[in-house]
């Protein structure tokens, strides 16, 4: 291959080492290749809605629209995060010899906790929560968030007994604890331990040298755990496991199903001569059903209880299916937006500079007027998707940026002319206004639309709340103390956040879904 290959990956540690390993053993063969972060889901260049393309994962959706743009050549990705179904036009090309498989336990003193009725164990796994209920019923799990350093010091803080993580994430990071130890008996989630490269089928060069990366007997391996999952889980997610190993020429498999809260179990073991193993997975769904399957995988596994998350915006059908399936998510609109009445002579007047801040703003405008009465002669807005919007309703955008302040740092310093139309909310950040008026730039503010504060009262289960502008946060506090985490959509909100919250997390680009990854991300 004589371009370098670029490598997707996410940018968290973990990820990165991943990606790292198959970079070494890619220039090992004597590719070029260069790493490349991708920060987050959501800006979403592609001709037809991400639905249509098959793109599922919460943890792997990021890459999958990377490898469609052909913004990277290869994806890295834990095996066990990637569907069963790839998006169309992807193929696994490689999978790298397993790592440990298994659970560990890392316990606060000792293990002589596992032989006391009351002990608490902190997961933030279904299957690992049911299979520990299933083996310890007088016990109690608590849900755990944040990477694996986050983790691992809240256990340090809490007064736990002890946390289950995948053996193949600490160890992998040189993390792993003294105090620790594998849980073997504990079925591990399919395809745990693997490092998984896809890329486009179309990508012959990637597959080519991802060829001599693949281990055969993983592959086999892992392919039998997923089949198990994709045969089961029909649309749900019950906890499942499954493990499947070579050993002697023979394949070794055991599946197991659980109910979420482990008073039932179902398990299936076989052996078969490799070669002859391709029935082996039917014969243990067809077993685990048969002993009531069926009854455990209609099941929902959202964590019962409770709301646990809350967007103050309404979110889609699509976009609460992409969080994690251990959280409650409720929804609803914290700002309503009314279009304001805007003086014809006012808007049908040349406008040199025109700004922009918001999907509200484009369609305050053209609630007011026809696009061909318009005459703005330059454009300037905030976020892609507004830019987007512009482009497609209005006109050509000169300039993008990711937040107001930084539009009006932009303006001072490129902007021909010293007078800019700002059509805006009668709610908003001074930001823009401020900077440009410092700098004897004239702004003539149009009230295009009208925001009305109307978040509800939550109730006290609350862990975070999803921002979306400054507004929807101080909509938030007219009703509710600021004693959860906010996960905003960008700095500006973020900066809002900062002064009421002690929790703040800010989203890698402005857009719903990723700060619905941003959430995931700490409840793994």
């Amino acid at each position: 291959m004589s371009k370098i290959i670029r490598i997707g990956t996410r940018d968290s540690n973990l990820a990165l080492w991943q990606a790292k390993n198959v970079q070494s053993q890619l220039e090992h063969l004597g590719y070029k290749t260069a790493l490349v972060p991708i920060k987050s889901t959501g800006d979403l260049v592609l001709n037809q809605p991400i639905y249509e393309l098959g793109i599922t994962g919460v943890f792997t959706r990021t890459l999958d629209v990377a490898l469609i743009n052909e913004e990277v050549d290869i994806a890295v990705h834990s095996l066990k995060d990637v569907p069963t179904k790839l998006p169309h036009g992807v193929v696994q090309a490689a999978v790298l010899k397993r790592g440990n498989i298994r659970d560990t336990l890392v316990f606060k003193n000792n293990e002589e906790f596992l032989a006391q009725k009351e002990a608490v164990i902190a997961t933030g796994s279904l299957r690992r929560q049911a299979q520990w209920l299933n083996r310890y019923p007088t016990h109690t799990t608590v849900g755990i968030r944040g990477n694996v350093n986050t983790r691992l010091q809240k256990l340090e803080d809490s007064d736990w007994n002890g946390a289950i993580f995948a053996a193949a994430g600490l160890g992998r990071l040189e993390l792993t604890p003294e105090n620790s130890v594998n849980l073997e008996w504990m079925v591990p989630a399919p395809a745990q331990g693997a490092i998984m490269i896809a890329t486009l089928e179309s990508n012959m060069e990637a597959l080519d040298a991802c060829v001599s990366l693949n281990h055969e007997d993983t592959e086999i391996s892992t392919t039998i755990e997923r089949l198990f999952l994709k045969k089961l889980e029909g649309g749900c997610s019950a906890p499942i496991g499954a493990l499947a190993y070579i050993k002697e020429m023979e394949i070794h498999f055991h599946g197991i199903i659980l109910s979420p809260d482990g008073t039932k179990k179902i398990e299936a073991k076989r052996t078969a001569k490799l070669g002859e193993h391709h029935s082996l997975v039917d014969d243990c769904v067809e077993f685990i059903l048969s002993r009531g399957g069926k009854s455990l995988i209609g099941k929902t596994v959202k964590v019962e209880g409770p709301t646990t998350i809350f967007s103050s915006k309404l979110l889609s059908l699509g976009q609460k299916d992409i969080f994690n399936n251990q959280l409650n998510v409720g929804s609803s609109d914290f700002i309503k937006i009314t279009a304001n009445r805007i003086k014809p002579v006012i808007i049908k007047a040349t406008h040199q500079n025109v700004v922009i801040t918001s999907k509200n703003g484009v369609d305050a405008i053209l609630k007011n007027c026809p696009v061909e009465d318009l005459d703005f002669k330059t454009i300037y807005c905030v976020g892609r998707r507004t830019k987007r919007l512009i482009e497609q309703r209005i006109g050509p955008v000169k300039y993008t940026a990711k937040n107001a302040k930084a539009l009006a740092n932009h303006l001072v310093e490129f902007m021909d002319g010293t007078e800019v139309s700002y059509f805006c909310s009668d709610i908003r950040l001074d930001d823009l206004t401020a900077v440009l008026e410092e700098n004897n730039i004239k702004v003539q503010e149009i009230e295009a639309y009208s925001t009305k504060l109307e978040a509800p009262k939550l109730n006290s289960s609350i862990e975070g709340v999803m921002f979306y502008s400054p507004s929807t946060i101080k909509s938030f506090l007219q009703k509710n103390k600021p004693e959860c985490a906010a996960y905003c959509i960008g700095e500006s909100t973020a900066t809002e956040a900062r002064k009421h919250f002690k929790e703040v997390l800010v989203a890698k680009i402005p857009t719903v879904e990723s700060v619905i990854e941003l959430v995931n991300q700490n409840y793994i």
